[in-house]
């Protein structure tokens, strides 16, 4: 298989701004062969709340980690929720130092600032795991909290929509993971888990809540991805960008932030 992806920010903002987040584990280069197992997540961290990109970089990064390491994460609540403590507790240490960074610069946090850091910080969570059981053949589990999605693409049109089937299913209030969230059982209850498995031949997709939105709107699917692959790799994130622009010129994309991740599977 071969892992690439994409992020780019709202219209208008920088690349550092963006507050989507996604992670890949092991690394690899867009044009090297994947054989073993691969993990991977897409969180979309909520604008509305303090430091929702370095929170969904996080919960990326320790998700990803997590599910490479115990496959059970997909199949035992007390995988997750041993997973949701874990990852929460990172958030007051990891502030700290944010906070103490930026003293040290002269900086210092505002009294705002310091108020608004006392609640949560809110990002949405998919996380993927594939794995080769035989020849040709790949098995991949997903474990989704909010509305970034996963689409198992065969013969250029979508098997597998998950977890929104429908862009009447988008609402402006999704199940979001917050940073100081420690009811990790009622986590564990809202996410939702889904397996499926893969051929020579098919794709994995993995996106942010406004892509995922444009492509299940389209009138024509096999078209709207005809599109989406067009963007092979990080050498082609200009043209992903200007593209995302067109489509938000036309009103067909939503300006927020997008994430994309591409598995393409191939015989082995």
């Amino acid at each position: 298989m071969y892992v690439t992806y994409l992020v780019a920010p709202k219209q208008g903002f920088t690349v550092a701004e963006c507050e989507d987040a996604v992670c890949v584990l092991p690394e690899a280069s867009f044009d090297e062969i994947v054989t073993g197992p691969v993990a991977l997540s897409v969180c979309d961290g909520a604008t509305e709340s303090v430091l929702a990109k370095d929170w969904a970089h996080i919960l990326a990064s320790t998700s990803t980690a997590k599910a490479l390491a115990d496959s059970k994460y997909f199949e035992l609540e007390r995988a997750f929720e041993d997973f949701a403590a874990d990852v929460v507790s990172r958030w007051d240490p990891w502030v700290a130092i944010y906070s103490s960074n930026r003293a040290a610069a002269g900086r210092p946090l505002k009294w705002y600032e310091q108020a608004k850091l006392q609640g949560s910080t809110f990002s949405t969570l998919l996380t993927v795991l594939i794995t080769p059981t035989k020849l040709s053949e790949w098995r991949w589990q997903a474990a989704a909290l909010g509305d970034s999605c996963i689409f198992h693409i065969r013969d250029n049109l979508p098997l597998t929509k998950f977890p929104v089937q429908s862009l009447e299913e988008f609402g402006t209030n999704p199940d979001l993971f917050g940073s100081r969230n420690h009811d990790t059982a009622l986590l564990a209850e809202r996410t939702r888990y889904i397996e499926g498995v893969c051929v020579s031949g098919d794709r994995l997709l993995l996106m942010s809540d406004a892509l995922a939105a444009w492509f299940l709107a389209a009138d024509d699917p096999s078209s709207a991805l005809s599109e989406l692959l067009e963007f092979g790799g990080p050498y082609d994130a200009t043209k992903f960008s200007d593209w995302l622009d067109t489509l938000r010129a036309r009103h067909e994309l939503r300006n927020d932030d997008v994430a994309l991740i591409r598995i393409d599977f191939e015989g082995r």
